[in-house]
């Protein structure tokens, strides 16, 4: 089988498209010499907030600023724990850490590859005591203050039910967005579709090139409806700033760029045409890949859930296999996430061992991301599900004749 280059990700093709806006988003910031702050960042701020319908939005250096600084104005200390998961990019772990806590894993469900509210509920009745808002672990006594769930890979956590925990136990709840911009999630007990921000605290936002609004660089944000948390962030992001030279707490240097925020509002335009159109590209896989069978598992979206589609993720038995043979034929893939946090080297003085955490151990070594971007054809999608399927069969019939 024959198929014309099929990349993995296209970042070239979408800046093309809007090559003249983006051009005039920077020449305008060469003559006005708006680098930091200013009209660009407070322009996009709004723009961002009243996409994620939430009253406020911060931006920042990065995604890991972003969950840091949420934290940290959160309240998030040294001598905190907080609990996340184990099928996630470190940075969500390093927020944590970085703002002096403990990370404290929980794990998934299977379905979703989000956080389990079920499990999350266990950790907290077995491995902690203590009344609500008060809680402790029983390991090293430290104070548990809060849940970080991620929505990973473009679909929303079981938000109703976290939170049902988390407010049973006295918990604040950040929420890792990175990678869920205009993702929805239909909450039962307010009858009506939510985005991220909407739960929590606080969302944490990551505008990596390849996210699905991506910066030209690095960039990030916090969205909240905590006027308090906004004011907060701010300072934090400034240099702990309440006004020029004046301090009121240590800070950091972690402001959004001026061209990056423009350049961001530029691609905010586009982002709603740009998020129908993966959701499409995932309709076709799933419909095609339907013909395949049980060897390729597909996303699951519950129907409380509006996925945004950053990542196409499948499991499939021998990955490796597949990737190798997809790569020859010129289609890319990618993992997301070969090696749980709880298995890295990092996090081996957090004394989990393998076992710990059975689902998200199992989904690792199967899961394999494929191409997904707003400017794949039909033609790209049909051919990536027909280089699969020729794959899992020829597997399928070697197996078959070796027994």
């Amino acid at each position: 089988m024959s198929v014309s280059k099929i990349p993995f990700l296209d970042l070239v093709t979408p800046h093309k498209e809007i090559e003249a806006e983006l051009v005039e988003a920077f020449r305008k910031a060469l003559h006005t010499a708006g680098f930091i702050g200013g009209p660009a960042v407070e322009g996009f701020e709004m723009e961002y907030a009243a996409y994620c319908d939430s009253k406020f939005c911060v931006g920042v250096a990065n995604g890991t600023d972003a969950l840091r600084f949420a934290l940290m104005a959160a309240g998030i200390q040294a001598g905190d724990a907080v609990i996340t998961v184990p099928n996630t990019f470190i940075a969500t772990t390093e927020a944590i850490s970085q703002a002096g806590a403990r990370p404290y894993f929980v794990d998934i469900d299977e379905r979703t590859y989000n956080m389990d509210a079920a499990k999350l509920r266990t950790f907290l009745e077995t491995k902690c005591t203590g009344k609500p808002g008060n809680m402790v672990t029983n390991d090293l006594g430290l104070s548990v203050k809060a849940v970080l769930p991620v929505h990973l890979y473009g679909q929303m956590a079981d938000m109703d039910a976290i939170m049902d925990v988390a407010h049973e136990f006295g918990l604040i709840v950040v929420e890792d967005a990175c990678q869920a911009h205009g993702a929805e999630y239909f909450s039962r007990k307010q009858q009506k579709w939510l985005k991220p921000g909407s739960f929590g605290m606080a969302a944490a936002y990551s505008f990596y090139p390849g996210k699905n609004l991506g910066a030209c660089g690095e960039a990030g944000a916090v969205t909240t409806n905590d006027k308090e948390i906004a004011r907060k962030i701010r300072q934090i992001r400034d240099h702990g700033q309440a006004k020029k030279y004046y301090h009121d707490v240590e800070g950091y240097n972690g402001r959004l760029d001026a061209i990056q925020a423009a350049i961001l509002t530029v691609k905010l335009k586009h982002l709603p045409e740009w998020t129908r159109r993966r959701q499409q590209l995932a309709k076709q896989y799933n419909a095609a890949f339907a013909e395949v069978g049980a060897s390729v598992v597909v996303p699951f979206e519950p129907e409380w859930s509006r996925a945004v589609y950053h990542l196409y993720v499948v499991r499939v038995r021998n990955r490796e296999a597949l990737q190798a043979e997809l790569s020859e034929q010129g289609i890319g893939t990618g993992i997301h996430y070969p090696v749980p946090l709880h298995q890295q080297k990092a996090y081996e003085y957090l004394g989990y061992a393998t076992g710990d955490f059975p689902v998200t151990e199992r989904v690792a070594p199967e899961i394999v991301s494929l191409p997904m971007f707003p400017q794949m054809t039909a033609d790209n999608v049909n051919d990536v599900v027909a280089a699969v399927r020729q794959n899992v069969q020829a597997l399928a019939a070697s197996a078959h004749s070796s027994r």
